[in-house]
């Protein structure tokens, strides 16, 4: 403790140091609003995205042909055939192809209201992955494998009782097997039960991650409502929900869903659209992350590292760090109290600096009319206080360097080739995808996955790489990744100043 007071002492009564920690956090919030000046400016306006049952940003845009129906129940569909149109993404004449996106959808859905981001459950055969269960946008399970044809069509089952739904398919309407269960918030609100489809864009990973439209069109056989939701039926109503596609890009001009009731108590609906979390990637367009407003970090952590390595190399340069550690005889105590202390420092501004520009960067993109996507409570705190973390490694890293090389310029010259021109070169794009993702796999430049709020989701269909502003590595992966490092400098710096420094 004594060595740690005394480290700290000498930290805050050093001026320099002090508004230098300070210069990093106005920095790092000043960064955000020069750096999103020019970008803020979008003559047409965006509306807001709506926002799951979980907090985060959906799209939630698809053709629905429903009824509104009350308490326990089931709803039963034959899917013999889904088809779709890729269209020309410019829009010229003759460029629709036939052909289904891997995650185009048509199946049964259970919603608590046709607002979107109200809370579902939903049994669908899909373009590419087979049946699925799906629910409140981030959940989905794996149900029968290939696609539905007359041949081999694919039968759809919900039950819905009290809270819980429950998913089931079949092969031939007779044994039936559950996909898996969800639970709607309410076990006697009037909810939303029908057949749906929809067609996110196909997503090509060459030519930048360009996107073109689709639509799909399912046909359903034997629609059989069973128990309460039969008997409030009141006739079937057809529209897309939402009215556009939102992120998906699928909505094209002149492409409108519709369904037309065909005999055997069946129909063949056409829609657009997704139902699914919004991710980043080319069809993201203009609307801003999290991430965005964390920008000025770059200039927090070039700052900080100065800062850290000159708590250090200025006594190697004034001849001090001999009283130093006369005054504290174990070395590894020094060092430590040193490292606790730009650590804090830096965690406190990086955290602080967070926490302004989150909320700050939200309310310049309103303003200019640009959305936001929005993510949970729980993801954009750990973004906040992992940022801090961030800050604080780094800052840690540029303490162990600085006593490694003793000399301020290689020192922070060293961490800033590290950190930041790593990052740089991954998401830049003056790397190929795969040099990239390992150089973020790597490279201290990995800790910055902390800030990530947009996760993958392997039922929506997109760039995830660097190029797309995605990380390789989870976001504590990638902090771990940053803090061996920091780790292994401290752990060298430890034995150089027993050594070298005797």
């Amino acid at each position: 403790m004594r060595a740690l007071h005394a480290e700290w002492t000498k930290f805050r009564t050093v001026r320099g140091w002090v508004l230098g920690s300070v210069g990093a956090m106005l920095a790092s919030v000043l960064f955000l609003l020069v750096g999103t000046a020019s970008s803020n400016q979008h003559p047409q306006g965006v509306t807001a995205l709506p926002v799951g049952p979980g907090g985060e940003a959906v799209n939630d845009s698809f053709y629905f042909v429903h009824q509104a129906l009350t308490g326990d129940g089931s709803i039963t569909v034959l899917v013999t055939a889904l088809t779709g149109v890729l269209a020309d993404p410019a829009g010229g004449p003759g460029g629709n192809t036939s052909g289904v996106t891997p995650w185009s959808k048509a199946g049964i859905l259970v919603k608590e209201s046709l607002d979107q981001g109200s809370p579902y459950a939903a049994m669908m055969v899909t373009g590419a992955h087979g049946v699925r269960m799906q629910n409140d946008f981030t959940h989905d399970r794996a149900g029968l494998a290939g696609s539905p044809s007359t041949a081999e069509p694919r039968w759809l089952r919900l039950v819905r009782t009290g809270r819980t739904v429950i998913g089931l398919d079949s092969i031939d309407g007779v044994r039936w097997t559950e996909v898996g269960a969800a639970r709607l918030p309410e076990p006697a609100t009037t909810v939303q039960v029908g057949l749906f489809v929809a067609a996110p864009a196909a997503v090509q990973a060459s030519g930048g991650g360009s996107s073109s439209p689709a639509t799909a069109t399912g046909d359903f056989r034997r629609v059989t409502l069973s128990g309460a939701w039969g008997q409030a039926a009141g006739g079937w109503q057809g529209g897309q929900v939402g009215g556009d596609a939102g992120t998906s890009g699928s909505y094209a001009p002149g492409t409108i869903g519709g369904w037309t009731a065909t005999t055997g108590e069946g129909f063949t609906v056409t829609g657009a659209g997704d139902i699914a979390p919004v991710v980043g990637g080319p069809a993201l367009g203009p609307a801003f992350t999290v991430e965005t407003f964390l920008v000025g970090t770059f200039v927090g952590l070039i700052v900080l590292t100065v800062v850290a390595v000159q708590f250090v190399t200025t006594e190697y340069r004034r001849g001090l760090l001999g009283q130093t550690l006369a005054a504290t005889p174990h070395r590894s105590r020094t060092l430590a109290a040193k490292a606790t202390v730009v650590a804090t420092v830096a965690f406190a501004v990086g955290a602080a600096a967070a926490t302004v520009s989150i909320p700050l960067g939200e309310l310049r993109s309103h303003a200019t009319h640009f959305a936001v996507l929005t993510v949970p409570t729980a993801v954009q705190a750990r973004a906040a206080l992992g940022t801090g973390l961030l800050l604080a490694a780094t800052a840690v890293l540029s303490l162990a360097l600085g006593v490694v090389l003793r000399r301020s310029a290689t020192a922070i010259t060293a961490v800033v080739a590290a950190t930041v021109f790593p990052y740089l070169l991954a998401f830049g794009g003056m790397l190929p995808s795969g040099p990239a993702e390992w150089v973020l796999r790597l490279t201290p430049a990995a800790g910055f996955a902390v800030q990530q709020t947009l996760p993958r989701h392997d039922q929506v269909l997109s760039v995830y790489a660097p190029s797309s502003g995605y990380f390789p590595l989870s976001p504590w992966g990638g902090l771990a990744v940053l803090g061996t490092w920091s780790a292994l400098a401290l752990a060298a710096a430890a034995m150089l100043l027993r050594r070298r420094d005797a």
